[in-house]
């Protein structure tokens, strides 16, 4: 048996989960984002902080180094501001564990395609004859991406493997790819309320557009303007109803201890828009048939208090497309906070006295 987020998920040999197993995706830009323009293309995919870029330097790149015979949970995050990425290792499968906190049934696949904010637990097993191989992440930006000379690429390599670049440059054919709606919880399984389309409590739609003329998405005709104050405080002074939370028209106020449904409709301009609800576990309930259906997906309203759902690529997050919803706002005033709470900006002053608060 193993512990540390792994259930009762019993495996015959032991894992190695140290941070050398954290392998992290970016994309790096040669231009400060500011500068940049509206939605800028990255010029390079970085792996666990280095990587290549077209017609540029060979510089080293990311070592993962394993050990023939052993078992490792390696845990993937992207951190890209934009991409996403088909990731793979040449010649070995991987045993996904774990998506975002949520433990699943093991599932066995030989490429994950990662979208920005997102986490994967897998197990690889280091059972190939020792040598490099090439770890890949393709990216979605630009669409002709490749892995030449490097590029969008890292290194698996075995104990006494030679220090050098693997020498196959071809890549392995994907037969068998991760497909999301295989993804099932290893405990309570089921989404909340009746297995019926509509059967929630309360069900929402959320429309999403562009409105090209002042560069900003919107949600149901309104741009998320983030506020001054943060809606935690309007409501703990006082603010109560959707008019008078700002910003107005991006605060949706739901009940406690009901089953919200919420429709995101696929196809839209930049998608696919991978959103993250905060503070809540929700359930992917349907997918739709196609990129241009809805996804839906299923809440129960019992973390009082307000949180963001918010598409997790940057400059659309920067250009308006997220909105918040703030479950039980008439009952989070009368709550008392922890002494723990008055010493948060204390203590992150005290932690970071070089940081900037204002």
């Amino acid at each position: 048996m193993v512990s540390g987020g792994l259930s009762s998920f019993t495996i015959p040999l032991i894992l190695t989960d140290t941070y050398d197993t954290v392998i992290t995706l970016a994309d790096w830009y040669h231009v400060p984002a500011p500068e940049a323009g509206l939605i800028p293309r990255p010029d390079a995919t970085l792996i666990n902080g280095k990587g290549r870029y077209t017609d540029g330097p060979t510089s080293p790149l990311a070592v993962i180094s394993v050990v023939s015979g052993q078992r490792y949970r390696f845990r993937l995050v992207s951190i890209s501001c934009d991409p996403n990425y088909i990731f793979s290792i040449d010649g070995h499968t991987m045993t996904i564990i774990e998506v975002d906190g949520i433990n699943i049934q093991p599932l066995k696949v030989d490429s994950i395609q990662i979208f920005a904010g997102q986490r994967y637990s897998f197990v690889l097993n280091a059972s190939q004859p020792i040598d490099n191989y090439w770890i890949r992440a393709k990216p979605n930006i630009p669409a002709n991406a490749t892995f030449d000379g490097g590029v969008n690429s890292a290194i698996l390599r075995y104990l006494d493997a030679p220090n050098t670049d693997p020498q196959n440059t071809t890549q392995p054919p994907t037969l068998n790819p991760l497909h999301e709606t295989n993804l099932h919880p290893l405990i309570n399984p089921s989404a909340p309320g009746i297995p019926t389309p509509g059967a929630a409590d309360l069900t929402l739609n959320l429309n999403i557009k562009v409105d090209s003329s002042k560069g900003q998405f919107t949600i149901n005709g309104v741009p998320f303007i983030p506020p001054t104050v943060p809606v935690l405080l309007q409501i703990m002074s006082g603010a109560k109803t959707p008019q008078q939370l700002l910003p107005p028209g991006s605060v949706y106020s739901l009940p406690r201890n009901k089953v919200v449904e919420v429709s995101v409709p696929g196809g839209s301009i930049g998608a696919p828009h991978p959103f993250h609800l905060h503070g809540v576990r929700r359930d992917v309930v349907s997918t739709g048939d196609s990129p241009s259906d809805n996804v839906t997906i299923r809440f129960t309203t019992d973390s009082p208090g307000p949180w963001i759902f918010h598409c997790h690529i940057d400059w659309h997050l920067d250009h308006g497309l997220a909105i918040v919803f703030a479950e039980d706002v008439a009952d989070i005033a009368q709550f008392e906070p922890a002494p723990s709470w008055d010493a948060l900006c204390p203590n992150f002053i005290i932690g970071n006295p070089d940081g900037d608060l204002n």
